[in-house]
């Protein structure tokens, strides 16, 4: 044979082994996809969480907002926890506590054998850590700390001292009683956090957050996505179900429910209760338990709004049923005060001001306003549960307040910065809300509009040392019908002052896939996701 003939027939079977290999290789990936497909259908584990707006911060203690608490319930722990779908008090991070006769000593026996994402021990030291963090700062650093009544230093401060009486039992000692200080200890922002964590990332922490909790961050992707993996470590046993959960922002309510439609995401929350007739058989609904109120607030340091008589011609202006109707799917009632109904203290003789515009028009002349002014009303530009619909309600708002000759110029700006200009104060009137976080009157009233929250959560900047001096004996105060009646003078007091018109009281609805199951919607907004898997 030529040595142009050997060649060639050397060729053809290499080519020929070369097609085999090939066809091997093919096959075999073929192969493995298909089984990895067939796993992720049969084994499927991860979640992925529709929501109108990014969170600002993973440190929770640094912001006030939900869609940060949303997130950070899941990768912190707090001492104490809430019920699965109540606000009663639950072992967390402490297994038991005993409080002193006097009110002043609480004493917690913590969970041993715990340990931070980053491998370091939970232990007592870590929660005097924490606690000395927060009580050193400031509003500006740690708005929500300001429910223990200040920050060290101040007088109104409520907390004396925490110190490591072993190495898993801490002690807080009081300088007054404050009735609802174990519901406060469960709160969101009172996660405990890494303090090895703290140090290495200094500022940079509210990006590379380290907690106990049943998932760890993974990346966060601002205004795209959050991503936390399981914490393979968790100290409960068995838990979480989840492999991983991934918070998604669809800022569009339509957008949103067409990507659940479509399957793009599982779960999501702020459905547009218009929307709900939308849902196909293979989606289930949720509705979460009632426990916000949404609200157009008035800040009081500006004119003309820091007229009272101004402040009450808005709120004769409102037709709220109407608002309900058109932008809750009737899912909602009427709101007359700062705090929901379903609050124990809550005052149910207090007057609202009933819609009539002849009545706006003429508090509006006696306060020097017979043509009316101009002002910004300024709505936000995400989806929550009090309100899920901002931009409509503020057009419904804007004609309201044209009928009695007043110009309102509707105004928006990203979800971070809004908050940050509503804390300070630069905003006429903007709409908002609240969703309570410890089942006690003391976290709507004080906290959203007593003096000493004025720059953290007391966004309309309303102050009156009369509310003031009723609300500080509510918390010192452990008779509860005592308490009680404090809560409703402080009612009838704010009423009278307006510093918001109180809009609804939402019934916020949440839409997910058939699978999904043990998912409970919490009434404080931020859903903790240790139990849910797929069918």
């Amino acid at each position: 044979m030529s040595t142009k003939k050997r060649f060639f027939s050397f060729f053809i079977m290499l080519l020929a082994f070369s097609m085999l290999l090939v066809g091997c290789s093919s096959s075999e990936e073929t192969s493995n996809e298909d089984d990895n497909s067939d796993q992720s259908e049969s084994e499927k584990d991860t979640l992925v969480f529709g929501r109108g707006g990014d969170s600002t911060s993973l440190d929770p203690i640094a912001v006030t907002e939900g869609e940060t608490f949303r997130v950070t319930c899941n990768i912190y722990e707090t001492l104490l926890k809430y019920g699965e779908q109540d606000m009663t008090i639950n072992p967390g991070l402490a297994k038991d506590w005993s409080v002193s006769e006097d009110k002043l000593t609480y004493t917690f026996e913590l969970q041993e054998g715990v340990k931070f994402h980053d491998g370091t021990d939970f232990n007592a030291e870590a929660v005097v850590f924490n606690f000395e963090r927060w009580m050193n700062g400031d509003a500006d650093q740690f708005p929500y700390y300001s429910m223990f009544g200040g920050y060290k230093g101040e007088e109104s401060h409520v907390i004396e001292s925490v110190t490591a009486v072993e190495d898993y039992k801490v002690e807080f000692k009081l300088k007054r009683p404050q009735t609802p200080f174990l519901q406060n200890l469960a709160m969101s922002p009172f996660g405990i956090a890494s303090p090895s964590a703290i140090e290495e990332y200094g500022d940079k922490f509210r990006e590379n957050p380290v907690g106990t909790g049943p998932f760890k961050f993974s990346e966060w992707r601002p205004n795209e996505r959050i991503v936390l993996e399981k914490n393979q470590d968790y100290w409960q046993e068995g838990l979480p179900k989840l492999n991983k959960v991934i918070y998604t922002v669809i800022a569009d309510n339509s957008a949103r429910l067409n990507a659940l439609i479509s399957g793009e995401i599982d779960l999501l929350d702020g459905l547009d209760p218009q929307d709900a007739t939308q849902l196909t058989d293979d989606l289930q609904l949720f509705e979460r338990p009632s426990n916000n109120v949404g609200y157009l607030g008035l800040t009081a340091t500006r004119e003309p709004l820091d007229n009272k008589l101004v402040r009450q011609a808005l709120n004769h202006a409102v037709n709220k049923q109407e608002l309900i109707d058109a932008f809750y799917g009737g899912k909602g009632d009427p709101a007359v005060n700062p705090m929901p109904p379903v609050l124990e203290g809550y005052n149910d003789e207090t007057e609202d001001y009933e819609y009539d515009v002849d009545k706006a028009k003429a508090l509006l002349e006696e306060a020097g306003y017979p043509d009316g002014f101009e002002m910004d009303l300024w709505a936000m530009p995400v989806a929550r549960p009090y309100m899920p619909n901002a931009a409509k309600i503020a057009e419904a708002l804007q004609q309201s307040f044209k009928d009695i000759g007043v110009t309102a110029n509707i105004q928006t700006k990203e979800w971070a910065p809004y908050l940050d200009d509503a804390r300070d104060g630069k905003f006429d009137a903007f709409l908002l809300g609240w969703t309570g976080d410890n089942g006690d009157p003391d976290n709507f009233l004080y906290t959203l509009l007593d003096k000493d929250n004025i720059g953290s959560n007391n966004y309309s900047y309303y102050s009156n040392d009369e509310v003031h001096d009723l609300l500080i004996e509510a918390q010192a105060e452990t008779d509860q019908e005592k308490r009680i009646e404090l809560y409703k003078k402080a009612q009838v007091i704010i009423k009278e002052d307006a510093p918001w018109i109180p809009l609804v009281h939402s019934k916020p609805l949440l839409a997910g896939s058939k699978d999904i199951k043990n998912f409970k919607p919490h009434p404080k907004g931020s859903d903790i996701l240790t139990n849910v898997e797929f069918e």
